[in-house]
């Protein structure tokens, strides 16, 4: 069942409000940029995702086949959200990062169920074999 969570950035200059089912699933992937990060995500719809403050304040990164936008705060750095397309999504999606849940309780983030995607090898049909490091 979809609820909605509030999101930001470390500053709070970037915020949003999304309506999300955590326990439909949440992902981690070994992909290059996702290791760093340490990424924990989720998928919102458009229709789901309203930007609250911050549009002037966003930064963005892209790389490799630059699919997707890899946004963040300008003041603190932080990857509250990204943005991509994708068909196999129904098209545009944010990915949404799990620990810039403000309200998300640690108990709810601690039932949630966790899958994972091999995107250094481009493989986002399976998980990689080891996963306790994501």
């Amino acid at each position: 069942m979809k609820k909605t969570y509030h999101g930001s950035c470390h500053c709070g200059a970037v915020a949003y409000e999304a309506d999300l089912d955590l326990q439909a699933g949440t992902f981690k992937c070994n992909c290059s940029i996702c290791k760093k990060k340490r990424n924990w995500l989720t998928v919102a719809t458009p229709a789901d995702f309203r930007l609250t403050s911050g549009e002037g304040n966003i930064g963005e990164y892209q790389f490799g086949p630059r699919v997707l936008h890899h946004l963040f705060c300008k003041t603190c750095g932080i990857s509250s959200f990204n943005q991509g397309e994708n068909p196999a999504l129904g098209g545009k999606f944010y990915a949404i990062s799990i620990s810039c849940l403000d309200d998300a309780t640690d108990e709810e983030l601690a039932s949630l169920p966790v899958g994972y995607f091999d995107g250094r090898d481009d493989r986002f049909d399976r998980a990689p074999e080891e996963t306790r490091y994501l």
